[in-house]
């Protein structure tokens, strides 16, 4: 009774860990509600879409004298704001931003706007999205599933490593065996769906998910080397579990892969045989 206990204790830090590093990434939209005309409006903005397909930027309007633009331009770029005038559907007014290649950014604002008032719903600050590659439901549920164990059996070895005269190490055994298959094997081949590259983290680049990863493993390998000939290393362990805590704390995706328009020879064409990234603010041909 006392073990299942412990495993519901893991299960808990293990999912409130997962839901705040979702809710705090930089792939959670952007929600939030303003008032124009006496009329309260609740919104909600996406930050990450499927390339290949224009992305729908809705907002639920009931008022039909509000009308809707919205402006964008690629990030950190100089080009000027284009603008978009959103169209009504029932009770929302919908405009479509151009999709772009794999780890392309935009940045756009949404203005509303009634009888000369306009109000822009996230003020001067506008939102970036960023575009991706389908990734095959196949791989990216094992890797969300391999991930969570991984953290999972993590947080139950900490656990279990602040035990008086415990031996922590077939847990131990278990994390780091999740935490390869998750973060080395499926990772790469959703991140090569996602974004076209396998590894974008050192000694390639300066990916922060890719580097988390491998600093997360590099910690778990020294608990396994100082726990063998089976000694407890409850120390190391204990650790070890702290350290992928706190990276898993860490917002996903944040700076990830992304597109570096400067390297486009033509402004506003952009090539999908000739894909620049910038991986840690280093322009590399993918």
């Amino acid at each position: 009774m006392k073990k299942v206990a412990l495993w519901i204790l893991a299960f808990l830090i293990t999912a409130s860990t997962a839901v705040y590093q979702r809710m705090t990434g930089p792939t959670y939209p952007i929600g939030g509600k303003t008032t124009i005309s006496n009329t309260q409006i609740r919104y909600e903005l996406l930050t990450t879409h499927e390339t290949g397909k224009d992305c729908p930027v809705q907002i639920e309007v009931q008022n039909p004298e509000i009308s809707g633009t919205v402006l964008y331009k690629r990030h950190k770029t100089s080009d000027p704001w284009s603008n978009i005038t959103m169209k009504r559907q029932e009770n929302s007014l919908v405009g479509y931003l151009p999709y772009q290649p794999p780890a392309g950014k935009l940045q756009y604002k949404v203005v509303l706007s009634h009888q000369g008032e306009e109000t822009s719903l996230t003020g001067e600050k506008p939102v970036i999205i960023r575009f991706k590659g389908a990734v095959p439901i196949w791989i990216l549920i094992p890797h969300v599933i391999v991930m969570f164990m991984a953290m999972l059996f993590s947080a139950r070895a900490g656990i279990e490593a602040l035990r008086p005269k415990s031996n922590p190490r077939k847990l131990a055994l278990w994390t780091t065996g999740f935490l390869f298959v998750g973060g080395f094997i499926l990772g790469p081949l959703v991140q090569k769906f996602a974004f076209g590259a396998l590894w974008t983290g050192f000694p390639f680049g300066f990916d922060l998910t890719d580097n988390k990863t491998l600093i997360a493993f590099i910690g778990w390998a020294i608990a396994l080397i100082a726990g063998r000939k089976g000694k407890p290393a409850r120390g190391w362990v204990l650790a070890a579990a702290i350290l992928l805590l706190i990276i898993f704390l860490i917002p996903h995706s944040l700076l990830g892969s992304e597109l570096d328009y400067s390297e486009m020879d033509t402004p506003q064409t952009l090539s999908m045989t000739s894909t620049h990234f910038v991986r840690g603010g280093t322009p590399i041909l993918a």
